[in-house]
């Protein structure tokens, strides 16, 4: 077997590295960490200040069902919370809707009501932890739940930390839970950014992903473009609302892939934060350096997990991990080595947190920041994705920007090559996947413990459930808070304001999603081809 001579995107690598190898100036491309351009990380002292978050992302079944897994994770050390929702929540359906009863508490935790929200979190203070929500197309429903939970618990608006996903734009590259057409998409989006520009300051509204579209297919170089290019959008849709950049830049939040290519993933992060900097100083004339800085949540890479010879997956997971230590992630989580069948067991999440505990505390990468700097061959990997990516930039600007990029189906384009050629790479052997198309054992069986089962009677259980928190509220109070967000959606209004006193009076997520669908219609993705 012989070894690939180029990354993962196709860079060509040397056998060695020299001095030579590397651009001139290059401390002035490396700065300091906690200074421009944040090449070698956001903060002067990385993990010697504070340890990356650790969030296993979970969520399940009901939200009593969901509760239990996040104190199971608390309880052994995680730090932050990190919340999967089910696709009829993703979608915007209640529980008891025809098209979701299938898949009801499947991949995610149903919610429907905000009592849902008051039970996710019950026992857990939300002025204490920092949690993130994976939700996109029902984004701002989700917070105004959120934020009226908080508020029941007595938490101030002022105290909450955590991320709301909110990247609509990358749903239409990859995932494809998209509801609206982009542009009345982008906009909820920017209504959320706005709102908490004002009222959530340790909050971040956003998630910017490049994760997304990897997980897709993408190379680490479209990756970072993409990222981008979604970033300046909704950068250029906030300024266009009479937003100072430097108002609202601070509190934008990424999330990047770590896959199985070690050095090219830790020059990828180290280039991202480079690339951002530039973006929001030369662009946007960003004058605070917490603008320009770079922070981001690094999702350990799926799809590069294997259900053959599945005990592999353990060292996959802990590479991937060690990238995005190495490249200076603010937050992480690793993947379970059973999610190539179902959601992770609990002994798996348990290994899955130790991983990143043990890399933490046992490895020795925390002790310095970016601990890779100067060396030959990651300094040239990082300059040259930094160039492929800005390239790419620019081919988004001059097709009008990242949603007018996906409205043509450029980008999806872009994806759908690059994992045509990642598929069949694999398939020929190109690139080796261990215990698939080499080391391959004839008659395998996979090693696991007790594998996770759904419990097939929840979703008859919460549609019941969220029927009776319907008959039990004030339908004529409900009425007009469903209506006042109408309003808003027509007439250009922030829609946060009502939504959160639309959760208030129990309007249910699927009527609060027909809103906007009576508002703005419904997307249907054009063909590519």
């Amino acid at each position: 077997m012989t070894i690939a001579e180029t990354t993962d995107a196709g860079i060509p690598v040397a056998p060695v590295y020299e001095e030579a190898d590397v651009a001139p100036d290059l401390a002035e491309r490396l700065g300091s960490p906690g200074a421009p351009p944040f090449t070698r990380g956001p903060y002067p002292t990385m993990y010697r200040g504070q340890l990356w978050t650790m969030r296993q992302f979970a969520g399940f079944g009901s939200p009593e069902d969901a509760n239990a897994r996040f104190k199971f994770l608390l309880e052994r050390g995680q730090s932050a919370l990190s919340v999967a929702f089910d696709l009829p929540t993703q979608l915007g359906y209640d529980s008891s809707h025809p098209s979701a009863r299938a898949d009801v508490g499947r991949v995610g935790v149903a919610i429907d009501t905000v009592d849902d929200m008051v039970d996710l979190f019950d026992g857990i203070p939300l002025d204490e932890i920092s949690v993130n929500f994976t939700i996109n197309a029902t984004a701002p429903i989700i917070l105004a739940m959120y934020l009226v939970a908080a508020e029941r618990q007595g938490a101030a608006p002022a105290d909450l930390a955590g991320t709301l996903q909110n990247d609509i734009l990358k749903e239409f590259l990859a995932r494809k839970t998209f509801i609206y057409p982009p542009e009345p998409s982008l906009r909820l989006s920017c209504d959320v950014i706005e709102h908490a520009a004002g009222a959530l300051p340790r909050f971040n509204p956003i998630s910017i992903t490049g994760y997304h579209a990897r997980e897709a297919g993408c190379d680490a170089i479209q990756e970072l473009a993409l990222a981008m290019g979604n970033a300046i959008a909704y950068s250029d849709a906030l300024v266009a609302r009479g937003l100072a950049f430097d108002s609202f830049a601070p509190r934008l939040s990424f999330h990047f892939a770590t896959t199985m290519d070690l050095f090219e993933e830790v020059a990828k992060l180290r280039a991202a934060r480079r690339l951002w900097y530039r973006i929001a100083t030369e662009r946007f004339g960003a004058s605070k350096p917490p603008s320009g800085r770079l922070r981001f949540f690094s999702g350990n890479s799926g799809t590069t997990l294997t259900a053959q010879q599945p005990l592999n997956n353990v060292v996959r997971s802990t590479i991937q991990c060690l990238g995005a230590v190495l490249g200076g992630a603010q937050s992480i989580h690793v993947m379970g080595y059973d999610e190539a069948y179902e959601i992770p067991s609990e002994e798996a999440v348990t290994l899955s947190l130790r991983t990143q505990q043990i890399i933490a505390l046992e490895s020795g990468v925390a002790r310095t920041a970016d601990p890779l700097a100067g060396s030959y061959f990651v300094e040239a990997l990082t300059d040259e994705l930094e160039t492929r990516a800005r390239a790419l930039i620019d081919e988004l600007d001059a097709a009008g920007g990242a949603a007018a990029a996906i409205e043509a189906g450029i980008s999806q384009r872009w994806i759908a090559e690059s994992a045509y050629r990642l598929e069949r790479e694999v398939s020929n052997g190109e690139r080796p996947r261990v215990g698939v198309n080499v080391y391959a054992t004839d008659g395998d069986e996979p090693h696991l413990g007790e594998m996770f089962e759904a419990d097939p009677g929840v979703a008859g259980r919460h549609a019941a459930r969220t029927a009776e928190r319907v008959e039990a509220r004030d339908a004529l109070v409900c009425r007009a808070a469903i209506d006042a967000v109408s309003v808003a959606a027509q007439e250009g209004a922030n829609v946060m304001p009502p939504l959160i006193d639309a959760a208030r009076a129990g309007a249910t997520l699927g009527e609060l999603a027909d809103v906007f669908r009576s508002v703005f219609g419904e997307f249907r993705e054009p063909a590519l081809w």
